[in-house]
């Protein structure tokens, strides 16, 4: 994905999670809201373009985050992905929620890739409008396995096993950030398990532990092999459609074209 793309996204994922300004903090009248804070996105797992591989599954996550006096902080959600023949590829992104039965996992965005048209949608519910960039599919490689280069993450082979009717291969790989390296003060280990199919190319399961992020957990499941809907690949009637492929050039222009 382009730098600049990418750069788009997080900016968009981040206000989508905080919603500091969409919550009205800046507004006429109100307070400076307080300094510091973090702002964070969760990674999920990657869906590559593989054209000729088409399925719908559901992507269940939950991350756990240990608190400094022992308690956790654990949120859960569960977002529908599709894929079809041409390697088109639909998602939804929704809010993390604790999972007590209370809090509604809302859908904040979706998204289509589309790597034959080279079109990338972001959809955002609470605006009605889509987002168009341009989109490269990065070249599609497997996970790696066998050890890396001297210094670089240590791997072992956990055999194969079956995940909603596919076979998958496991791998845990294992890797050392030492002391001094990002300000800490003695190694850390973070240690990533995930078993991958070769027939969709995604990871089925991918488990990732890391002292300063928590566990964080994703397990694909609900699996259906073959053309999805194409209603997933249609954009919403009504929404507008906020073109920025070539911002710089039509900002000179005039502005962006919205249709």
């Amino acid at each position: 994905m382009p730098p600049r793309m990418q750069s788009s996204l997080v900016v968009l994922l981040a206000f989508l999670i905080l919603g500091g300004v969409a919550n009205g903090q800046l507004g006429p009248g109100s307070q400076r809201p307080p300094d510091g804070g973090n702002r964070e996105v969760l990674v999920s797992i990657l869906i590559p373009s593989l054209p000729d591989a088409a399925f719908s599954a559901t992507v269940n996550t939950e991350a756990v985050r240990q608190l400094a006096d022992g308690g956790n902080i654990r949120v859960k959600n569960h977002r529908l992905i599709a894929r079809d023949q041409a390697g088109r590829i639909f998602q939804e992104r929704r809010m993390l929620v604790p999972d007590d039965g209370k809090h509604e996992s809302v859908i904040t965005q979706t998204e289509i890739s589309d790597p034959v048209e080279h079109r990338l949608y972001i959809c955002v519910p609470r605006e009605r409008m889509c987002q168009l960039e341009s989109f490269s599919a990065p070249a599609f490689a497997p996970p790696p396995s066998g050890n890396g280069p001297a210094g670089g993450p240590q791997r072992e082979d956990l055999g194969k096993q079956t995940v909603g009717g596919l076979e998958v291969t496991g791998t845990l790989e294992t890797d050392v950030i030492p002391s001094g390296a990002i300000g800490n003060d003695s190694p850390l280990q973070v240690r990533r398990e995930y078993w991958y199919s070769p027939q969709l190319g995604v990871n089925l399961i991918s488990k990732r532990e890391d002292p300063r992020f928590g566990t964080q957990d994703f397990e694909v499941s609900d699996i259906a092999l073959g053309q999805p809907d194409e209603k997933l690949f249609e954009l919403p009637k009504g929404w507008r459609v906020i073109d920025l492929r070539g911002a710089a050039e039509r900002s000179a222009e005039g502005g962006l074209r919205v249709r």
